[in-house]
């Protein structure tokens, strides 16, 4: 049964209704259901992608000589989109300027609630391109930004993609040698940095990283603090430059984690980008003209360059830099209610924290104008559906998984179907998804292996420097020729739902029984006295063990209660063997628990070759897992 349903007037209202009356009257199409639309729309991927181009009436400075080729040899990445085609993205977002509203809503630690026009962001942007423009910044140069979520943030990478340059951000948050391991491998031509700010009411000095990170960066022809920004303002704003660059050329240069090795520096494409959130954003999550939008991250996250997407469509990008917990759990909701949000997300972890203990509070503050509640980063468990769910009864819960390999998802929302707890609702347009056994057999309502067999135009074009794609080959083509495995545990229910159970290299396989980690830790949720948990599956030559670690919450350890409450409500056969109480559990930047590096370390790798601690939010979580790395198991 259904929690949550959309009314009619908003079925009537919405983008998509707009979309599938827009298909009937141009092209005859029309659908009696959701799957013979997604059929239509990954068998006929050039028409499809071509109705996103029109719907959304994209301007091209040239036209396309067809709108897909596939590879003769199937291999994705060889395939070519709209082929001649030139535009410009800052072009496409700036056309969407209204004096009616704002641009942006931004607050941070110490500031009050400060409103940027679209006219001042145009201003903002039009300052700094005349800085790069000094500094003989053209296409294809990269700037780079060590910076922290603000408008001069966004100004600058408007002004770098109006040129046809390339961007590429890390968050404050990262550590130094972190930030050198991105940056040293695109030669930045111009660097962007935020020398001073603020975290939970500390103030952070970045002068001396900034200074070595130059000293490392050889290739750097200018600098500047994006302070320098603040208050500047252009009296030219209307002889903004917009070069077009053709259809396949780089937007943006983003990073993988960079947890077990070098960070992969992936590059995605001006006119896949633009497609896919338009269509990720306006028709899955119904962003609209005027909608206030939100998604707390960091710009060293790919939710800062999907959120982004708000803009295009016209809705006004809400930011705020600064603790999700400072000074109290209440913030980020306080931040909703004065910015008057609409579309809230954030990681999973923050919401089913927020749902476990912060459910009073937040009823309280007033979010009537919250219509829907995002989710990434990391499964949202069915306990956290049902408790957001009872909180904020009118705001459909859309839970995301894709990643920074698409800088958008695979399966999201859908304005018009209702929404299962613990189900994200549908697979998303374009997306040629199905669920394998390791014999490629697909699979209903059984889990499997999450692979892509159609390309799309927001996969990578390449990983800077791979110039024979031998690193984009084995990230995503190894493990089956041609077909993208994505590396996702992964459900389709039959509500034609989707449940993420975790990544399949940490599954957990005892006697050929494989489930999720995501199903123990959903199960572990349920327990208030437990704060968090990890577990992994440890294998020792003919030895193996299932390890679970538990943030230091039940102080006697009632491991036996433990076992049992697995044992009957989630499986008998995936008991741990060993339980451990441990002061915090480590994630990632992302929000991503460090389950298969744990593993490596618990197996006696070097921890020093199998983690970087400046990929980490919480580092100092793992100086317990290498103290006690040579447990006796």
């Amino acid at each position: 049964m259904s929690m949550w349903s959309p009314s009619e007037e908003s079925i009537l209202s919405s983008n998509w209704r707009r979309y599938t009356n827009f298909l009937y009257q141009t092209k005859k199409l029309k659908f009696d259901s959701y799957d013979k639309m997604h059929k239509w729309s990954i068998n006929n991927l050039g028409v499809f992608w071509e109705s996103i181009l029109q719907f959304f009436q994209i301007k091209l400075h040239s036209d396309y000589i067809t709108p897909f080729i596939e590879s003769k040899n199937k291999k994705m990445y060889e395939s070519k989109w709209f082929e001649g085609a030139k535009l410009n993205y800052s072009e496409y977002l700036f056309s969407k300027a209204t004096s009616l509203r704002p641009a942006i809503k931004y607050k941070n630690e110490t500031s009050e609630l400060i409103e940027i026009s679209w006219r001042n962001l145009k201003s903002k942007t039009k300052v700094i391109q005349d800085f790069l423009i000094k500094n003989g910044v053209s296409i294809g140069d990269r700037v780079a930004a060590y910076c922290d979520n603000s408008p001069e943030t966004i100004a600058a990478f408007l002004a770098t993609n109006s040129l046809g340059a390339i961007w590429s951000s890390c968050s404050t948050d990262f550590g130094i040698e972190s930030v050198k391991d991105r940056f040293i491998q695109i030669k930045p031509k111009i660097l962007f940095c935020t020398e001073k700010y603020t975290y939970k009411g500390k103030i952070y000095n970045n002068k001396n990283k900034v200074e070595s990170l130059k000293e490392n960066l050889d290739t750097l022809k200018a600098y500047s603090s994006l302070e320098n920004f603040v208050n500047k303002e252009s009296d030219s704003i209307n002889d903004i430059i917009f070069k077009p660059v053709s259809f396949s050329d780089p937007i943006w240069i983003l990073y993988s984690s960079g947890t077990t090795g070098k960070p992969k520096a992936i590059t995605h494409s001006v006119g896949g980008i633009l497609l896919e959130h338009l269509k990720a954003l306006s028709l899955h999550q119904n962003v609209k003209v005027g909608d206030n939008f939100f998604w707390y991250t960091t710009t060293g996250w790919m939710m800062w360059n999907y959120a982004l997407g708000s803009l295009l469509c016209g809705g006004c990008l809400c930011i705020y830099q600064g603790s999700s917990t400072y000074p109290d759990i209440n913030t980020l909701w306080r931040f909703a209610k004065s910015a008057e949000i609409n579309h809230f997300g954030s990681g999973a972890r923050f919401l089913s924290e927020q749902a476990k203990v912060n459910s009073k509070n937040i009823r309280q503050i007033g979010l009537s104008k919250i219509r829907t509640i995002g989710s990434t980063g990391s499964p949202l468990n069915k306990i956290s559906f049902k408790k957001l769910n009872s909180i904020l009864p009118n705001a459909q819960i859309i839970s995301l998984s894709g990643g920074t390999d698409i800088c958008s998802a695979f399966v999201g929302g859908h304005p018009q179907m209702s929404v299962n707890a613990g189900e994200i609702q549908c697979k998303m347009l374009g997306v040629s998804l199905e669920i394998w056994d390791l014999n490629k057999n697909p699979l209903i309502n059984s889990p499997g292996e999450l692979v892509i067999t159609a390309p799309l135009p927001s996969m990578p074009i390449y990983f800077w420097n791979d110039l024979k794609y031998r690193i984009y080959e084995k990230s995503y083509f190894s493990k089956f020729q041609n077909v993208w495995t994505h590396g996702d545990w992964i459900t389709l229910t039959k509500n034609e739902g989707l449940i993420i159970h975790g990544r399949s290299d940490a599954t957990l396989n005892r006697n050929g029984i494989r489930i999720g980690t995501a199903e123990i830790y959903n199960l572990l949720d349920q327990i208030d006295k437990i704060q968090d948990s990890l577990i992994i599956h440890l294998i020792k030559g003919e030895k193996e063990r299932l390890i679970l670690f538990l943030k230091n919450t039940y102080v006697n350890l009632e491991i036996d209660l433990i076992k049992k409450i697995i044992r009957e409500k989630c499986s008998p056969h995936h008991v741990p063997d060993l339980i451990f109480s441990v002061p915090d559990i480590p994630y990632t930047i992302s929000g991503k628990k460090l389950e298969i590096p744990i593993k490596k370390i618990f197996s006696g790798e070097n921890f020093e070759e199998v983690v970087n601690f400046d990929s980490l939010k919480n580092p100092d979580a793992l100086n317990w897992f290498i103290e006690n790395k040579s447990t006796k198991i």
